[in-house]
């Protein structure tokens, strides 16, 4: 009956968020059922199977991702329902619990749509192409849907439990954001990029030979070296680690000097949101880098690409892009008392739309950066 309640208060960006959480369980437990049907079509098959629900793991990963970012974002964007549960008696777990709750909830329904048109498929109505997926005249065992389709719902509650920190779930509990990044911060992306890009190099060389163990790669992306997709994996991960310190760094130099107000605003905006934008936008380059890569050996090779990884992308990417806006979107509300103070003292409205153009603009050149950087390095290992 609370969830009930608190849907008649939501908002449109509310009910959006629920909705997409809800699409998004629906589309992972689609693929988790679709693996238990083509398991039971094809008993033989073990390694296939196994094979199957790993690919289930990019798609929930993304919708945990995502739920966690939403959930973070809940006690930001509506302090005002933060403020009647504390009234009412709960503390900061049980807000946390409530949230995760929310998302859980979504997911679950999603989940149960999706069972349900699983089953009205397997009474026969399901055509010869979709009759292995679905496992069509078998017995279903009952508790292997169910348990696949918990996972949905009990991944995204437990993400967003852990995303919601305690401390910022009660009104006038909030602690000071750092905005500077630590050398440990620094070092450890730093390092991870150049091993990365000296692996990378090394198998790449002209004349290397190779390794006598080449790794072939799932979605047609054919084969690569062991050296090769270690040296890509690590650059990655130190690329991504670093967006959030190059988009402090951006700010600063847009402030450095005599600044104007414009740049003024738009270093010091971009440098005390950069720790908490870089996380979102890094794992959106990431996918983006990837996505296009493979598009790009796709077209270069026809006859390889795959269908099932392709609609994959696009729920990690669908879930990336939401993430980011969730947080945009949060951030906005957190500086909504700096630009009304502003306002009040005069400052031109043109200049507040200017710092966020100018911002927007330094975000885009880093991104641009760290995602050429390491769709390139995608590109060259693959052969």
């Amino acid at each position: 009956m609370f969830y009930l309640r608190l849907a008649r208060g939501y908002r449109v960006p509310d009910l959006g968020r629920w909705l997409l959480t809800a699409l998004a369980g629906a589309v992972v437990a689609a693929f988790l059922l679709r693996a238990l049907g083509r398991a039971m079509s094809d008993p033989a098959g073990g390694a296939d199977a196994v094979a199957r629900l790993l690919w289930c793991l990019p798609p929930l990963a993304a919708v945990a991702w995502f739920a966690a970012v939403a959930a973070r974002a809940v006690p930001a964007r509506r302090p005002e329902r933060i403020t009647g549960l504390t009234a009412a008696g709960a503390g900061s777990a049980r807000i946390r619990t409530l949230i995760a709750g929310e998302i859980a909830l979504a997911c679950t329904l999603g989940s149960a749509l999706t069972l349900l048109l699983f089953l009205v498929l397997r009474n026969d109505i399901a055509g010869p192409s979709l009759a292995p997926e679905v496992g069509m005249g078998l017995p279903l065992p009952a508790a292997a849907p169910v348990t696949l389709i918990a996972l949905v719902p009990l991944t995204a509650g437990i993400a967003a439990a852990a995303a919601v920190p305690i401390a910022e779930t009660l009104p006038g509990r909030r602690q000071p954001v750092p905005t500077g990044f630590g050398p440990l911060r620094i070092a450890l992306p730093v390092g991870l990029a150049v091993i990365g890009l000296a692996l990378e190099l090394i198998a790449l060389r002209p004349g290397a030979a190779a390794d006598g163990r080449p790794i072939h790669l799932p979605a047609g992306l054919g084969s690569t070296s062991t050296a090769a997709l270690g040296g890509w994996a690590a650059s990655a991960v130190g690329l991504a680690l670093l967006t959030g310190p190059l988009l402090s760094w951006t700010g600063t130099l847009l402030a450095v000097g005599r600044p104007t107000p414009l740049r003024l605003l738009a270093g010091r905006g971009l440098t005390a949101q950069a720790r908490r934008l870089g996380p979102p936008l890094a794992v959106l380059t990431l996918a983006v880098a990837v996505v296009l890569t493979t598009i790009r050996y796709w077209i270069g090779v026809p006859g390889s690409a795959d269908t099932l990884p392709a609609v994959e992308a696009c729920l990690v990417l669908g879930c990336a892009v939401a993430a980011v806006m969730s947080r945009l979107a949060e951030l906005r509300t957190a500086r909504r008392d700096v630009a009304d103070a502003l306002l009040r003292i005069g400052t031109p409205p043109r200049l507040l739309f200017g710092a966020v153009a100018l911002r927007t603009l330094a975000v885009g050149t880093v991104l641009l950066v760290t995602g050429g950087l390491t769709a390139a390095l995608a590109a060259a290992g693959l052969r």
